[in-house]
């Protein structure tokens, strides 16, 4: 049995039909990718979409995993953000803490969202996770997303970001474009759509 995202087990407590409501639209492997950008199948055919991605690993030492949208029509990756991130954490050395992430957030900004930072680019360090788009077809609403990213920090330890935000922007929002704030990265991303 394949493991679909979390999110269907809400679907199944509903009665839904877990393998109709939750379809794979994107499923690719990079490397050494300067951005990954999807920029087709996001539309009104889902009112939730979730991307995942896996081992992604930057050759960049202590960068940040970035997010930025596209509307429709637009260009450049440059929509206005407004966010907020916190993050529990543990170190090998067993230092830990958990904590609202001021420099992370964004107020009414066009910059890339974070979804996480000081990602270690080691052979073994890396973060997987999930974001959750809803909406994105609405033209009367902000579309908003969250995320959740654990990661392998250059400080040696563990660390789980959450993310969660708004694009400030009645358009349709039909792009997402993933990258490191500085270099390239491997690891693969997928798209799926939820009914």
């Amino acid at each position: 049995m394949s493991l679909l995202p979390y999110a269907s087990l809400a679907h199944r407590r509903k009665g839904f039909r877990v393998t109709g409501d939750v379809v794979l639209l994107y499923d690719t492997d990079h490397t050494n990718a300067a951005t990954v950008s999807i920029t087709s199948g996001i539309d009104s055919t889902y009112g939730e979409y979730i991307f995942r991605f896996y081992a992604v690993n930057p050759a960049t030492d202590d960068v940040a995993f970035e997010i930025q949208f596209n509307a429709s029509g637009e260009s450049g990756y440059n929509e206005t953000l407004t966010t907020t991130m916190f993050r529990p954490y543990h170190t090998e050395a067993d230092g830990s803490g958990l904590g609202y992430i001021a420099a992370s957030d964004q107020a009414q900004t066009t910059n890339s969202q974070g979804l996480n930072f000081s990602l270690g680019n080691g052979a073994d360090e890396c973060c997987a996770g999930e974001l959750h788009l809803f909406n994105p077809a609405s033209t009367t609403y902000v579309k908003h997303f969250y995320s959740r990213v654990s990661t392998y920090g250059s400080g040696a330890g563990a660390t789980d970001f959450f993310v969660a935000g708004y694009i400030n922007t009645t358009a349709a929002i039909t792009d997402v474009q993933f990258k490191m704030a500085s270099g390239n990265f491997d690891g693969t991303i997928k798209m799926w759509g939820v009914k």
